[in-house]
Formats: C-alpha cells, sequence, structure tokens
C-alpha cells in the first residue's frame, strides 16, 4: 500500500521533535512557514497578546503536530534556537556564476584548513538543491543567532532566530535528506569564537523621557520604555508590540499624547535594534492603531 505524503512528513516531524527539536509547518512543498506574516497579523486567536513568530510557535508536543499535520501535507521546518541547534549551511552555486567559484561545501573544507582543523562529523542533510545542512549542539550558555556569510562566501548559519527544512522535505527543486544520521556535534569552540557576535559598547539602556502626562499615565510610559530598552533579543518585536497596545488604551482615553508615545517608544527600541528603525516604527504604528481602535468609545461600543 502507498504511504500518502501527509504520513510521511508527520513520521519526519514526529521524528524530528523526538529528538528533541521543536518544529514549525511549512507551506506545503515550500520552504516558508505556514500561517501568516507578522504585517498581516488579525491579533485574534494565538496572537491575541501580540504575534507569535514561527519560532515562538515551535512544538515537540505530538499532539499538536499530529493535529496540524492532519489537515495539511506540511513540509517539517525546525527552529533551531529553541532546539538548541546551531546550523551550517552549506549553499551550492547559482546558474549564472562563474565555473570554477568555491561552494560552500569547499569554502567550508578551506575554512577548516585554515584553522588546522578536521571537517567536523555530525548530523547532515543534503538539501533540495544539493548543498548541506551541519547540524551542532550550541554550547551550554551560548545564544548564537543567524548569520549571512561571517565565515566565508556561500556559508549562512542558523540559530536563535531562525530555522531549517528538515530532512523529508520536498521542494520543487528535490527532497531534503538525511546524509550522516549520528547524533549532532557540539559546536566547535574555534567554530564557536568565530561566530559570536562583536562585543558592543556598554551603553545604558535608561531613556531620557519627558511628558506632558502624570499619575498612572507618567508611570506606565516609563514602565514599558522601560521594558522595550531593556528586551533581550529575541523578545524585541513581541515586548515592543505588547507596549504599543498597551499605550494605545490611554491613548485612547486621552490620558497619553500619541506623539509623545511614539517617540519615546522609538527612541528605547534604538541602539539595541536587530532590525531597521523603520521596520519597529512600523510595529509601533500597528500596536498602537490596533489598540486606540479598539479601545476607543466607537470600538468599545461595538
Amino acid at each position: 500500500m502507498t504511504q500518502s505524503p501527509r504520513s510521511a512528513l508527520l513520521r519526519a516531524a514526529l521524528a524530528a521533535a523526538h529528538r528533541g527539536w521543536h518544529v514549525i509547518p511549512l507551506r506545503p512543498n515550500d520552504k516558508r512557514p505556514a500561517g501568516h506574516a507578522e504585517k498581516h497579523c488579525p491579533a485574534i486567536g494565538r496572537c491575541t497578546e501580540g504575534h507569535k513568530t514561527p519560532e515562538q510557535r515551535a512544538t515537540t508536543d505530538p499532539e499538536l503536530l499530529d493535529a496540524a499535520w492532519t489537515q495539511q501535507p506540511y513540509n517539517v521546518g525546525i527552529a533551531t534556537g529553541p532546539s538548541g541547534l546551531l546550523v551550517v549551511d552549506l549553499d551550492t552555486l547559482k546558474t549564472q556564476e562563474p565555473k570554477g567559484t568555491p561552494d560552500g561545501v569547499a569554502n567550508f573544507q578551506a575554512l577548516c584548513e585554515r584553522a588546522g582543523q578536521a571537517v567536523p562529523t555530525t548530523y547532515r542533510v543534503r538539501t533540495a538543491r544539493g548543498g548541506e545542512h551541519l547540524y551542532f549542539t550550541q554550547p551550554p550558555g551560548a545564544r548564537l543567532h543567524n548569520t549571512a556569510g561571517r565565515l566565508a562566501k556561500k556559508i549562512d548559519t542558523r540559530g536563535w532566530g531562525g530555522y531549517v527544512v528538515a530532512a523529508g522535505s520536498t521542494t520543487p527543486d528535490g527532497p531534503y535528506t538525511v546524509l550522516d544520521d549520528r547524533p549532532p556535534a557540539i559546536l566547535p569552540a574555534w567554530l564557536h569564537d568565530a561566530l559570536k557576535p562583536p562585543r558592543r559598547p556598554t551603553r545604558d539602556a535608561s531613556v531620557p523621557l519627558t511628558t506632558r502626562a502624570s499619575g498612572y499615565a507618567a508611570a506606565a510610559l516609563r514602565g514599558e520604555v522601560h521594558n522595550v530598552a531593556h528586551a533581550a533579543d529575541g523578545t524585541r518585536n513581541a515586548t515592543l508590540l505588547r507596549a504599543a497596545r498597551a499605550l494605545g488604551r490611554l491613548i485612547a482615553s486621552g490620558n497619553l499624547d500619541r506623539g509623545e508615545v511614539e517617540e519615546a517608544l522609538s527612541r528605547a527600541v534604538a541602539g539595541n535594534a536587530t532590525q531597521s528603525q523603520r521596520y519597529y516604527d512600523d510595529v509601533i504604528t500597528r500596536g498602537l492603531d490596533w489598540s486606540i481602535v479598539r479601545n476607543s468609545a466607537g470600538g468599545r461600543a461595538a
């Protein structure tokens, strides 16, 4: 009896979860996460308290995985950060690149040789286009994020804030297949050192704040600004959106001025940003718009 694609993909999802890897559904025959993007978030259901990113939705719960893959033949994604993984992505050449240009595998071999190290043996996956994913366990206490080209050309990495397509998935370019099924090795120290972000100068995360508001409204504004300024990497978007929605209620009630709130939140996120300032200002605008409409007299009546 022929096995259905849906059941094969569910088995791949459950196998990944059994390893302790946090799984997300990807669109069928695609590499993109299933579900809505943040800019289209309806702010209902699981996103009532703020948009849930694929990383935040990732799970190892077999019942949740079974329920998801019963609906669609989703491809399988692994949220690398929550899974404690750092995946080295070795890309192939694009068709327009000159012949003889080293690909990701060749560049990684050269990188290892320059470091005086052998190519690490670890869990490996062949990607749909013929590249490789090398899975490593992040060292204790490490929190490495994604990189693009930091190690060498054609070499990216996926850690916190990222995901990879798991073995068993298929795209129009082909399947993802296991090349080496051994458990992921701990990331070698020399690779860890090469991937650690440069130390940023210590900055005072306190944000000078002046406001015409008083009492509870002023305290709420200072508190939310403090939360945004001190938000850890990976939580900044959600913290900023929650702050905008909380303060939007006070704008709707007339206790805070919208311009003051926008300026204060924008300054709070500046300097710690991992996205563009325009991106964060858009998060602020959407959060305030949603909250003001929801908490205005007309919105409450509805």
